[in-house]
């Protein structure tokens, strides 16, 4: 028995025009696509961080109860009172703090990027795949919407303690991992 594949439906020339004009908006527009970015929150006001989590949580809770029970009109008011406390301290912890903000890089430029700082080889037998002692820096400060030079983001992270170095760090790095697309099954 012989199964041959059914014959190809001809488009007409207005339809692959369309289908033309229609795969050219959609790569005008994928090309206009803005990298992802981070930013990294930096106050040292430890009172102002803790005041903002506990009215974070604060005007969550309240949120769940006045949705948990819709007709209650003073739960209602208790989560718009914690929801405006809430945006009070944001407000300040804003204006106290200082915003450090990452792009990803294009592909080939973080390509490069790793390729000018090879891991030692001792490094290479830990499986590293760039140098943990250069990289880091340059990643920084070619991720840095700021302007931070190399020597820069050297000096941050050679200075800070671990973990705001780490953070300074994962800010860089973790957008440059950041992924917005995924596959369908339509």
């Amino acid at each position: 028995m012989s199964h041959s594949a059914p014959p190809k439906r001809q488009q007409s020339p207005s339809a692959a025009m369309s289908a033309e004009g229609s795969w050219a908006a959609k790569m005008d527009r994928l090309r206009r696509r803005a990298r992802p970015q981070n930013k990294l929150r930096v106050c040292d006001d430890d009172q102002l961080r803790q005041r903002f989590e506990e009215t974070q949580q604060a005007a969550r809770r309240a949120r769940f109860v006045a949705e948990a029970n819709p007709g209650d009109e003073q739960a209602a008011q208790q989560a718009e009172d914690a929801a405006a406390t809430y945006e009070d301290a944001r407000s300040a912890l804003d204006a106290a703090s200082e915003f450090l903000t990452f792009r990803a890089l294009p592909r080939p430029v973080l390509e490069e990027l790793i390729t000018q700082h090879p891991p030692t080889e001792q490094q290479t037998e830990e499986g590293a795949v760039f140098n943990p002692d250069t990289f880091p820096a340059a990643l920084v400060s070619a991720a840095s919407v700021d302007g931070m030079s190399r020597e820069e983001a050297e000096e941050l992270l050679n200075t800070w303690s671990a973990p705001d170095a780490n953070a300074l760090w994962d800010a860089a790095w973790s957008v440059q991992q950041e992924s917005r697309v995924e596959l369908g099954k339509d």
